[in-house]
This record gives structure tokens, C-alpha cells and sequence, in this order.
């Protein structure tokens, strides 16, 4: 009998810290040398691959706040490199979902920055947001497929690079420039031949 009212004692533990539960089911990566979204899914259970990238990502402390709070209010110091999109879905009560959005640099130096824009809605509440550090951040996610180096994420995406260099604009001020050097061409030698 005792053990019975024992294990009675533990399920109604373990009961309300389930229905508590307030991670994310799935994180979605995108952005420069990325042909497909990144996508980490899984339990929100400690060591799984999403909750490892969710704490790397300062998910826990940007979404609720945390004390002591390790989120800064300014970006750290040093270059961010090129930006992700981070975007949470978050399971709420009743089927509704919340998506929490977060900036996302790995290729930062010294190590990976996360930023999560503060007063998204969540749970009743808002995101507490800031800006995140983790070392790890880079690692899991070259683990889940994003380029090892930023360089290789631009040269795998070659339109991006033209487009994001300013070599588009250059070409149509170029075409604008011969466009109207042969205008005026054309007036000026036909008014020699009239």
C-alpha cells in the first residue's frame, strides 16, 4: 500500500510540471546559404537537441526573464556577421500557438549572438528580449546544417551576394549612364547630318 501512495505521490508530482511545460516544439533557421530552412524539433526534455539549442540561444531567459539575467541590452562588442531568422513555434493552451521571433548571428566573433525583440505576446505575458551569448551556438548549429564559415553561406547563394554587394545598383547607374550617352548621341549627329 505504501508504495502505491508513493507512486500516486510522484505521477501527481510530475503532473503539473508537464502541463507547465513553456519551451518550444520546433525552431526554424533562415537566411544567407541556406537553400532550406533549418528546422530542430523535439521534446522539451533536458539533452534534447531543441532544448540544447534553445538554451544556446538564450530562448528561456529573452521569452521570461531570468534572475540573475544573463541578457544585455546592447549588442556585445566585436562584428555579428551576417543575420538569421530564428522562429519559435511555442504550444499554448487550447491548440493556440505562439511564434517568437529571434535575430540570429552565428558567425559573430567572438561567439554566436542571439537577439530577441522584447513585448511578444506569450503565455499572458510579453518577451522580456535582450541580447544572448552562448559559445555552443555556432557548433549545434553546423550540426543541423548551416555552413561552417559565413563565406561559405555567401558563395553558396551567389544571387544574394550580387544583390546584397551593391553590384546590382551599379549595373542599372551603368545602363542608365550609356542609355543616355546614346541619346545624346543620336542628337548630336543628327543635327550634324540635317
Amino acid at each position: 500500500m505504501k508504495r502505491l501512495l508513493l507512486l500516486f505521490a510522484l505521477a501527481a508530482l510530475a503532473l503539473p510540471a508537464a502541463a507547465t511545460a513553456k519551451g518550444p516544439s520546433e525552431a526554424s533557421i533562415t537566411g544567407p546559404g541556406l537553400g532550406k530552412a533549418i528546422k530542430i524539433t523535439g521534446t522539451e526534455t533536458e539533452g534534447s537537441p531543441l532544448m540544447d539549442f534553445a538554451e544556446a540561444a538564450g530562448f528561456f531567459p529573452a521569452a521570461f526573464g531570468q534572475t540573475p539575467n544573463p541578457m544585455m541590452s546592447a549588442p556585445p562588442k566585436g562584428k555579428l556577421g551576417p543575420k538569421y531568422s530564428l522562429d519559435y513555434t511555442v504550444p499554448g493552451g487550447g491548440g493556440e500557438n505562439f511564434r517568437i521571433h529571434q535575430d540570429l548571428y552565428p558567425y559573430a566573433t567572438p561567439t554566436g549572438v542571439t537577439y530577441m525583440p522584447s513585448g511578444q505576446p506569450i503565455f499572458g505575458a510579453e518577451t522580456s528580449g535582450g541580447w544572448f551569448t552562448d559559445s555552443r551556438l555556432k557548433e549545434i548549429l553546423v550540426a543541423h546544417g548551416l555552413p561552417k564559415t559565413a563565406a561559405e553561406a555567401t558563395s553558396g547563394n551567389s544571387t544574394a551576394g550580387f544583390f546584397s554587394t551593391g553590384k546590382l545598383g551599379a549595373l542599372v547607374l551603368a545602363l542608365l549612364l550609356l542609355g543616355a550617352a546614346t541619346v545624346l548621341m543620336r542628337r548630336r549627329f543628327g543635327r550634324d547630318t540635317a
